[in-house]
């Protein structure tokens, strides 16, 4: 069963940041592939940016869990010597240039907007043409793990500090909008704010779920597996767990509408 109503529309494709959980964006991409739906305009945050850009290149749903997959996270060679941050981020521009060799948004076959945090200026910014490699590892760049990006002269940090869902980018010039929100808030037990970690990364999550809350609501279609915040942010073993989950509710997802439609 196919949404039909959706495929003869344009659609736009909003994916947050949150990490490994953001796997479970490449399972909605799936979805989307079995339900013959094709975004022309993907915005992203962080690890949605990642995403975004290798949806928006054409890679495939297996090579973009590759990517994730073979890319070290912590390897010893990466990590930063005289600059903040745990892991150099910029260390990992040879490993993205396998993937966008020509490393610019005017190759890729979609339209594309990552938004990435200036730290200097203190504002966000979406970047759209041009460079493509360093907006994406600044977009992605999360303090304090990973080092900020020198990108034009400044410094660039992880999106999803001032903006984690890029609906704006996407919004008016589409007819239907799709996000994929995996930064979500769902009910803890005590017992798991046991710890000054536990608890800071729950407030994180409160913050940005509440600072996106508004925009998440004003697209026509929203997939939040609730079960992403037992996954941790960058607990490498929850990659196919995620994926699994963001496949399955969007499937959930588009079969409800082919039901109503």
């Amino acid at each position: 069963m196919q949404p039909h109503s959706l495929q003869s529309k344009s659609l736009g494709l909003v994916l947050s940041g949150g990490g490994v959980r953001g796997m479970a964006h490449i399972g909605v991409i799936k979805a989307m592939e079995e339900f013959g739906l094709d975004a022309k305009l993907v915005a992203g945050s962080s690890v949605g940016a990642l995403i975004g850009a290798l949806y928006a290149n054409g890679s495939s749903v297996l090579d973009m869990m590759r990517f994730f997959k073979e890319t070290p996270l912590f390897k010893y060679n990466y990590f930063a010597v005289a600059r903040p941050g745990l892991i150099n981020t910029e260390r990992y521009i040879d490993t993205f240039k396998e993937y966008f060799p020509e490393d610019s948004f005017e190759s890729l076959q979609k339209k594309l907007l990552v938004v990435a945090t200036n730290l200097e200026l203190g504002q966000e910014e979406f970047i759209s043409s041009g460079e493509l490699i360093k907006p994406l590892l600044a977009s992605a760049a999360l303090p304090p793990v990973f080092s900020p990006v020198s990108y034009n002269g400044m410094l660039y940090a992880d999106g999803g500090i001032m903006n984690n869902f890029p609906s704006e980018a996407v919004m008016g010039k589409v007819d239907f909008v799709i996000g994929s929100n995996v930064s979500i808030v769902s009910k803890l037990r005590r017992k798991d704010l046991n710890n000054s970690i536990q608890l800071a990364g729950r407030v994180t999550s409160l913050m940005i779920y509440a600072i996106n809350r508004k925009k998440i609501d004003t697209c026509d279609l929203v997939f939040e597996p609730k079960e992403l915040e037992h996954i941790g942010v960058l607990d490498r073993k929850g990659l196919e767990k995620a994926y699994a989950l963001g496949y399955e509710t969007a499937v959930r997802g588009f079969e409800t509408l082919c039901t109503v439609h």
